[in-house]
């Protein structure tokens, strides 16, 4: 592709007026020309920042801010200074000494009270707007930039996650990810709105407070059946069994609220009663991975996270999804085998919601770990005590119900796309 760039004249921008000040402040009188602000378009493959720098380092220049972003190797720069001059001369010096370096060049002078009340401003509450979709569209964009304007809240970066997406990609396969730095305090509202965008578009947009534990998580737990793997396990030993009806119907009237999880659980493996043992390992031999969970996996052990299966399904499939992903931790309920049978009994207690949101918290304080660096991962309503304990809870491909609960949900891409939510780009994830 090619781009026309077109050399624009540089413009020199100086506010007429300046705030009152009292006849014998001369001090404050003497800074008012002295803070500029200076944005700069050109070239991405050329050092324009070197030069930039070093033209105002010769000029004794103190940088306040700056912002630096290359798309398609085009430069946007912006440095906010303060220069040791009390004249109006300094926009022309710039001007003159700046002229040359890129195609565009805009300065601004910068008035002192506007610039401590900026100052002022820092600290205030910040957010991370995480925007995921197989392709980003300017309709998406243009959505979640209208609540965020609609609800008085600023953003005050961009940034893209995802890897560069090739037109000639399968584009059912990619993935597109931004991530707005958001400042301001957002209305329950605000995240009711992003739902309902999100069910509109087919996008997911996840909104997380931007401090220290987002960007330290050390423990993550998953759910297994339909989120960690891309089925029912006991689903596919009825059909095996030639019990799928039988073991559906129990479901319904789980679903339904007619029978709680214990009751359902113990009566659809009751069903089971008799099945050859050899019949789990090649149940489980064919059980199909979630979407990028091989991937995510590779890179949570590779950076030294604790991960855990914490499942109302059964052990004998985590623990093999244990020895193939790494994973430290396996809680689940355990079938009765003697003489490579099922009995079509459990062994111990069987865990249901209070008891994942339980093992989360223990595993947690075994590892010293806090609960506010943790991730549980999760689709079902059973899985919600334990995604509200989380410091990040994330329902995945789940219920309308459950994504509606939930703080945050992925119903778009797979599971690799939790690494964007932790800040984690492309590049870092390809290198690992």
């Amino acid at each position: 592709m090619q781009v026309v760039c077109y050399k624009v004249c540089l413009q020199t921008i100086i506010p007429n007026t300046f705030p009152l000040v009292a006849a014998d402040d001369r001090d404050l009188r003497s800074h008012m020309t002295e803070l500029f602000l200076i944005r700069i378009f050109g070239d991405g493959g050329s050092p324009v920042t070197q030069k930039v720098s070093s033209i105002l380092a010769d000029m004794d220049a103190e940088i306040l801010d700056i912002g630096h972003s290359v798309i398609h190797n085009n430069l946007s720069l912006g440095l906010l200074v303060h220069l040791p001059e009390s004249d109006r001369s300094a926009p022309v010096k710039l001007e003159r000494r700046l002229g040359s370096v890129a195609e565009k060049i805009i300065i601004s002078s910068v008035n002192l009270d506007s610039y401590e009340l900026w100052v002022q401003n820092q600290g205030a509450p910040r957010y991370v707007l995480t925007l995921l979709a197989r392709r980003l569209k300017a309709s998406h964009l243009s959505a979640v930039s209208d609540l965020i304007a609609g609800s008085d809240l600023k953003v005050d970066a961009i940034k893209r996650l995802s890897g560069r997406i090739s037109r000639r990609s399968d584009f059912g396969s990619t993935k597109a990810c931004v991530e707005f730095s958001i400042r301001g305090e957002p209305q329950k509202s605000f995240r009711e709105n992003l739902l309902a965008v999100g069910n509109e578009f087919q996008i997911d947009v996840a909104l997380q407070e931007d401090g220290i534990y987002r960007r330290h998580r050390r423990l993550i737990a998953f759910d297994m059946d339909s989120t960690l793997i891309a089925t029912e396990v006991i689903d596919e030993l009825a059909d095996r069994f030639s019990v799928g009806e039988k073991v559906r119907a129990i479901t319904a009237k789980a679903m339904a609220g007619e029978l709680d999880f214990a009751d359902s659980l113990r009566r659809r493996v009751e069903l089971l009663e008799g099945m050859e043992s050899i019949d789990l390992e090649q149940v489980a031999s064919k059980i199909p991975l979630a979407e990028g969970a091989e991937s995510l996996f590779k890179t949570l052990n590779h950076l030294g996270y604790k991960t855990a299966i914490i499942s109302g399904g059964f052990t004998f499939f985590g623990n093999q999804l244990k020895e193939k992903l790494g994973i430290d931790y396996v809680f689940g309920n355990q079938l009765e085998i003697q003489e490579g049978k099922i009995t079509g009994k459990l062994i111990g207690q069987i865990i249901g919601a209070e008891q994942k949101a339980e093992i989360l918290e223990n595993i947690a304080k075994k590892e010293n770990i806090s609960l506010k660096q943790t991730i549980a991962v999760g689709d079902g309503a059973n899985d919600l005590p334990m995604l509200s304990v989380a410091g990040l809870g994330i329902a995945f491909k789940a219920k309308p119900l459950v994504r509606k609960v939930a703080k945050h949900s992925i119903s778009n891409l797979g599971l690799d796309s939790l690494l964007y939510l932790m800040g984690i780009r492309d590049f870092e994830i390809n290198k690992v």
